[in-house]
């Protein structure tokens, strides 16, 4: 299960972009997204982002 971003609460201070060990957050639009195919589920994004933007799916 992938984790995901709420676009509303993302800040886009990219804390959790680098974080991610297989690079799987990426910007667009003005916030951070995830891509669930390359997330590896290990929450290393969840746990640094200051605005609570991430939970798992």
């Amino acid at each position: 299960m992938a984790y995901k971003i709420n676009k509303d609460s993302c800040t886009n201070c990219g804390a959790c972009e680098s974080e991610c060990p297989v690079e799987a957050i990426k910007e667009k639009d003005g916030a951070r997204v995830i891509d669930p195919d390359t997330c590896i589920d290990c929450g290393s994004c969840e746990s640094v982002c200051p605005a609570d933007a991430i939970s798992a799916s």
